[in-house]
């Protein structure tokens, strides 16, 4: 009868508890693996003592979905930094060959001297270097269809958005500082949070064996009596059921720790099998008073999720302020260019390309003010565009205030559990020591015939059930506390190690 009040509540108890811990993995945990030690190095090694800030450490180090959020947040800084740039003009040279479909004609100018001058008539393209002559001959004159051109221009388009374009980039990557804090943050509670749970682990397991050792204890003084004849061999069998009972339950346990460690260790970057020891806790819990309006209103303006969300808002209401005055105010564009053109009266393939007077110079600088009226129409692309951002706008702000009605509905919650785990703690320390004294005098008066086997198992029961549920307790409170941390923005350690008997980290 007693069996069966432990393997329906304590194994349903530690396995509630399992399936919590389960849930604090995410998917870094797994890709850490790709840097852990070889197992026949880690078999032999001193194992590696860890504290809450060294595991903390190292799960930050080693995390990939950290790292590529690390370089997602210096994309970011780069294009912030160089926000300035925008200012800087389009410089390009270009070079060009072209041929024309059809061929263009022009007058060609013949010159003939006079009868009697002894002038050497020669035809010229044009009237330059003629002088004195005599008679000009006009004729037909097919120019080349080949031309050379190359020109060096210079651009810069202007805009008052292009400053609130600039104020956009460095929001970005505020925000993106701020997402890249709350990751750190959301590894650093669920590294804390796995550290106690698998001290809770290691505590219940420390009960367990104990229970078994007493249990132990108590069947050898059973066979004894029943050999001296002071005890019916019913006890005895009784009293070896039992222990070899209690034997599967620990080996679940102890392999459903030694899961979580190897997880933990995965997690932190090191072999799935490295041997590791944690620093357990302090002794004893401070429990402490919360007044929740003052964490409401600390969560208000630090917690992360928030903070990350009022940073997105920020920056879309930038963006959207550019987009408006892209839209409703002009432009100013300037130009230079400087360009060099071959004689299209030459054929760039018969005559010469280092002859100066080959070429014709062409340049030029523009000033250009301009107006897009696209966007003064809602029905237009530009139009759906800013009404689209204008949307965002409020959607994200609907989601912040929802947001902080959760978080204060969360803040009261996790309050009202924390003073729920304080009062029943304090009963159940009560429970304990009674429980305690129970079992020390059920035990002697077995000693002294005057109780029954069955009685002195189910003292050691009810003394080892009062101490897992407070020990369960106590460590509830802690992961509270650090929930209690991430959500108002403190640094953690605030209230979990003060709690610890530690002190502020």
């Amino acid at each position: 009868m007693m069996h069966f009040f432990w393997t329906s509540q304590g194994r349903r108890m530690i396995a509630v508890r399992l399936s919590l811990l389960t849930a604090l993995f995410f998917s870094g945990v797994f890709f850490a693996a790709a840097q852990s030690q070889t197992a026949g190095n880690t078999a032999t090694a001193t194992p590696q003592r860890l504290s809450p800030q060294m595991a903390v450490d190292m799960a930050i180090k080693n995390n990939l979905d950290l790292e590529m959020a690390g370089i997602g947040t210096d994309i970011k800084k780069r294009k912030a930094d160089f926000a300035w740039n925008t200012f800087l003009p389009t410089v390009g040279v270009n070079g060009t060959l072209s041929h024309d479909n059809w061929a263009t004609s022009t007058n060609a100018y013949e010159v003939v001297p006079l009868p009697g001058t002894g002038h050497a008539p020669y035809s010229v393209n044009g009237m330059s270097g003629v002088t004195n002559p005599d008679i000009f001959v006009v004729s037909p004159f097919n120019l080349p269809q080949w031309h050379v051109n190359g020109t060096f221009s210079a651009t810069v388009n202007l805009s008052v958005a292009l400053f609130e374009g600039i104020r956009s980039l460095k929001l970005d990557y505020q925000a993106g500082t701020i997402t890249y804090e709350k990751a750190k943050l959301q590894i650093e509670q669920n590294v804390r949070k796995m550290y106690n749970n698998i001290l809770l682990l290691e505590a219940n397991a420390v009960l367990l064996q104990e229970m078994l050792n007493n249990t132990q204890d108590q069947a050898n003084m059973a066979e004894a009596n029943y050999k001296a004849g002071l005890a019916s061999r019913l006890n005895w069998l009784q009293a070896r059921v039992t222990v070899e009972n209690m034997k599967p339950s620990i080996n679940d346990l102890d392999n459903n720790l030694r899961n979580l460690k190897g997880n933990f260790a995965l997690l932190l970057g090191l072999s799935y099998d490295a041997p590791f020891e944690i620093e357990p806790l302090a002794s004893g819990i401070t429990y402490i008073p919360q007044d929740v309006a003052d964490l409401i209103s600390k969560a208000a303006s630090g917690k992360p999720d928030i903070r990350v969300l009022k940073a997105n808002i920020m920056t879309l209401e930038s963006q959207r302020k550019a987009f408006n005055m892209q839209t409703f105010t002009p432009y100013i564009a300037l130009g230079w260019s400087l360009g060099s053109m071959f004689n299209p009266q030459l054929d760039p393939f018969k005559n010469p390309w280092f002859n100066r007077d080959n070429w014709n110079g062409t340049g030029n600088f523009y000033v250009t003010i301009g107006m897009n009226f696209n966007g003064l129409f809602s029905f237009t692309k530009e139009g759906q565009q800013r009404k689209d951002m204008d949307a965002n706008i409020q959607i994200q702000n609907i989601q912040l205030a929802q947001m902080v009605r959760d978080t204060e509905l969360e803040i009261f919650t996790t309050v009202n559990s924390l003073e729920k785990i304080r009062t029943t703690a304090a009963a159940q320390q009560a429970t304990v020591e009674l429980a305690d004294q129970s079992y020390k005098l059920t035990e002697e008066a077995y000693k002294g015939g005057l109780q029954d086997f069955l009685s002195v198992q189910s003292s050691a029961l009810a003394l080892e059930q009062a101490k897992l549920q407070l020990q369960t307790q106590q460590f509830d409170y802690l992961n509270g506390l650090i929930d209690l941390e991430y959500s108002t923005g403190l640094p953690f350690g605030t209230l979990s190690s003060a709690a610890n008997n530690e002190g502020p980290k």
